[in-house]
């Protein structure tokens, strides 16, 4: 059961095996494009960091999808430098974060508050002679 494209695409193949890699080069490309979106997504992997205004949750979201487009390319990319990364599991290494990053933002809601009790305000004031003013009418 294929759409009207897909059977053009594929009518003119005589075996079900030339189909399938038709079919696979169309929508995952041929090797050199594979591994080329390999390399693409290891490097970004390596170079992974979080972004300046970006939360927790956000950056994981990120590195997830990096994931998973690697894993769906059947390359599994492991950092050698990082076992212990390995025996916990991703769903308690972000709660982990996200709780430190809530203690971090109520650390510095408490320091801003802090800073705004120890601002004061002073006024430059200025008196002036009524003598002076008729002087200079005058």
């Amino acid at each position: 059961a294929l759409i009207s494209n897909e059977f053009n695409r594929v009518s003119s193949c005589a075996t079900a095996k030339e189909m399938w890699d038709r079919l696979e080069v169309t929508y995952e490309g041929t090797n050199q494009v594979k591994d080329d979106k390999i390399n693409m997504l290891v490097r970004e992997y390596e170079m992974f960091s979080m972004k300046e205004n970006e939360n927790i949750s956000g950056m994981f979201v990120q590195l997830t999808n990096i994931i998973n487009s690697l894993q769906s390319l059947n390359k599994c990319y492991t950092n050698k430098e990082a076992k212990d990364l390995n025996t916990l599991p991703l769903e308690e290494l972000l709660g982990s974060l996200m709780t430190h990053e809530m203690t971090i933002k109520n650390h510095e809601d408490d320091e801003e508050q802090d800073n705004k009790k120890k601002k004061v305000i002073a006024f430059k004031s200025s008196t002036a002679d009524s003598r002076d003013e008729d002087s200079d009418d005058e």
